[in-house]
């Protein structure tokens, strides 16, 4: 049982039990103790119970849950406030912006227990008659709910990895599997269930092939695309409703999650048939796949077509195509290219680790140095610095640093754009930073004139370095605010300002569709993990995906750039505070 599940049941809990309208001291108690466990350094079950008693945060009654949770699999309370809540009115914590308190009065006196009854009554402009909410909360809960059905039973990237082996592996076992096999259930990743096994004809060995989304490295997987030489019709069980049929092509729905299409191909021409199903239809019709009349390798494949060799990731992009066609693709991005981690926190502010074992992970990956960018002092609920703690900080760094030459810690805040677009400091704070990371972490609430107004102004402070997840996006979760992305753009390359792709497979912002134009204008991009943990450094990966989409050169990602190439980046930031 990890700390995030065990956290996971004690928040749970306190969220329950303020739905229910119970004592908010010990609502807030559960809460308190789940933000303690999150943040704690390593997991419980690997140093035993004993080495968080006494912890702040973790009392005598908490630790008795957490060993009620690691013995039972689940705290018996939250069993019984799951058993008296409708399933359904859980679902309403899903909602953004939706809080406790508020599921509590829309459910217990006015009947709306569930998402779609919600949409409904703002739909019908009901929930305007309510204490507590207007026109204006109306049209925003309204947005929110929208956004959630839009987004349900899609995966981030990061989320389909962890289920396609087990996905392949069911594929794989269907060789000796029947139509009228019992399904087995596979194990289930991150709270999601998992699809299980499916028909097989019989006396065909079975072939498949992943496409879609997931080959070609979108942020957000729809649903996995197989190209596969079974006829998938009539070959699943109940759990498994079709929902569109073309061509040998079939899309099923299991159980209200998941949606997989089956591509289905003669046995005789599954290699062809899987490399022109490798492409997007868009790109499909703009490729003369009939010029390969026998498929023996990709590479041949791709000399045949008189094209240059295009890695999965850019088999849905049209502009790459293009400079396949004219073999002029660029020299792309790779993991090996990222040098230095940009943008990390550690235990000073909301981070799990302290400056030296983050600096540490660093090292061990073999990277030459580590921003550290712990949060601003407006961000309070995460700890975030206040200018006497800075100092005390960068006194910490400096003993490091000295400790672990030639490798080098730089000194980094990640600061709260405010309301007005100032910056969270006063000039004196800000120059004591080698590098300064604006974000916007509240009020996200805003028109697009609005959140134009305060980045751009950010982004002429002449403190400011990086901008950092520029949309404030978390992807199928939260929408982000509006932005004018040439304008903002247009505003980095006049004010000398680099913008994050941020790794964080939740937020992965900036939008890759954007990084053409940045490059255009020649701004510089940053691929960077905000990484809250040594783990979370291993995030860059997935920035690093969306960047190759994108056909990021490594010279314009500021961390690709060495120990002294960065140095120089920074001596010319500095001139701009002059």
């Amino acid at each position: 049982m990890t700390n995030k599940e065990i956290a996971h049941q004690f928040s749970l809990l306190s969220k329950i039990m303020d739905i229910h309208g119970e004592d908010s001291f010990k609502a807030k108690s559960y809460a308190n103790t789940a933000f303690a466990i999150d943040k704690l350094p390593n997991q419980i079950e690997d140093t035993g119970i004993e080495s968080i008693e006494g912890h702040r945060g973790i009392g005598k009654g908490a630790i008795n849950g957490i060993l009620e949770i690691m013995d039972d699999g689940e705290l018996a309370l939250l069993k019984e406030y799951l058993v008296k809540t409708p399933e359904d009115v859980l679902e309403l914590l899903k909602i953004k912006g939706l809080g406790p308190k508020k599921i509590k009065t829309l459910w217990q006196e006015y009947q709306i227990d569930s998402p779609k009854v919600l949409l409904h009554a703002c739909k019908e402009n009901k929930l305007v008659e309510i204490k507590g909410f207007s026109s204006k909360s109306q049209v925003k809960i309204q947005e929110k709910v929208e956004f959630y059905f839009d987004n349900q039973n899609k995966l981030l990237w990061a989320q389909a990895e962890v289920l396609l082996p087990e996905i392949e592996e069911m594929l794989r076992g269907l060789i000796e599997a029947r139509p009228d096999t019992p399904q087995v259930k596979l194990n289930k990743s991150d709270g999601q269930p998992v699809p299980i096994a499916i028909g097989i004809v019989e006396g065909i060995p079975l072939k498949f092939s992943i496409t879609g989304d997931y080959y070609w490295h979108n942020e957000i997987v729809e649903r996995f695309d197989f190209v596969i030489n079974q006829s998938m019709k009539n070959n699943l069980g109940d759990d498994w409703v079709l929902q569109a049929e073309a061509d040998n092509t079939f899309t099923y729905q299991f159980k209200d999650t998941y949606f997989f299409r089956f591509i289905c191909v003669d046995e005789n021409d599954f290699d062809r048939e899987a490399f022109i199903h490798s492409f997007s239809d868009e790109l499909k019709a703009l490729i003369d796949f009939s010029k390969i009349l026998v498929f023996e390798t990709e590479v041949k494949a791709f000399e045949t077509l008189e094209m240059e060799y295009l890695p999965n990731y850019l088999r849905n992009n049209p502009a790459a195509l293009e400079k396949s066609q004219q073999k002029s693709l660029p020299t792309i991005i790779s993991n090996t290219d990222i040098k230095g981690v940009i943008h990390n926190h550690t235990n000073w502010s909301d981070g799990k680790h302290t400056i030296e074992e983050m600096a540490q992970g660093c090292i061990d990956r073999g990277y030459e140095y580590f921003v550290l960018s712990d949060h601003s002092q407006t961000s309070y609920y995460a700890n975030g610095l206040s200018p006497n703690r800075i100092y005390k900080q960068q006194q910490e760094i400096d003993e490091v640093n000295a400790r672990l030459k030639p490798f080098r810690i730089f000194k980094s805040i990640e600061c709260d754009i405010l309301g007005d677009g100032s910056l969270d400091y006063d000039e004196e704070v800000l120059s004591s930073f080698d590098l300064v990371i604006c974000s916007v972490h509240q009020h996200l609430d805003m028109t697009e004139d609005k959140a134009m107004s305060r980045l751009i102004t950010a982004i002429e402070n002449p403190f400011t370095s990086i901008i950092g997840h520029a949309t404030g996006r978390l992807l199928l979760t939260r929408a982000g605010y509006p932005l004018n992305h040439k304008k903002i753009i247009d505003a980095c390359a006049a004010n000398d300002v680099v913008l994050e792709i941020n790794a964080n497979p939740r937020r992965l912002d900036l939008d890759w569709r954007w990084i053409h134009y940045a490059l255009e204008q020649d701004v510089m991009l940053s691929i960077n993990p905000d990484a809250h943990k040594i783990e979370g450094i291993d995030d860059i990966r997935y920035g690093v995906q969306v960047a190759q989409k994108a056909m990021l050169p490594p010279a314009m990602n500021l961390s690709c750039f060495g120990l002294d190439e960065f140095e120089d980046f920074l001596r010319h930031q500095h001139e701009k505070r002059l």
